[in-house]
């Protein structure tokens, strides 16, 4: 049995969104701050300054259940507003947890994430 400090740490390096349309889901990321670069029409890749990802064009999403990601701001309550003005449905408001607060927010594909705060 090889010690565990000889083994190579797996760590989460991209997120891929399945999304209705690519275009709706950059003008509402964009809101967050999210910067894309364009590989072709059916897949965009996302930069949320601390994390890369994509969106890809899908007929079939599959937004219910699954992981919830989880987001960082310095400021909640403007995040909590931006999403909401990108049109954003809040599932859940703002509340205190051991370690911050946070809201839960739907995309408008349907995905839940959070955003926290200290």
């Amino acid at each position: 049995m090889t010690e565990l400090s000889n083994k190579k740490q797996v760590s989460i390096n991209y997120i891929e969104f399945q999304v209705n349309d690519i275009g709706r889901s950059k003008d509402f990321y964009q809101s967050l701050g999210w910067t894309f670069t364009d590989f072709g029409a059916e897949y965009c890749e996302f930069d949320s300054g601390s994390i890369k990802g994509g969106f890809a064009q899908s007929n079939d999403v599959h937004s219910s259940g699954g992981t919830l990601v989880i987001l960082y701001s310095n400021h909640l309550e403007g995040s909590l507003q931006r999403v909401k003005d990108a049109g954003a449905f809040i599932s859940q408001d703002i509340f205190n947890f051991p370690g911050g607060r946070r809201f839960h927010f739907k995309d408008l594909d349907g995905y839940e994430l959070a955003i926290w705060s200290e």
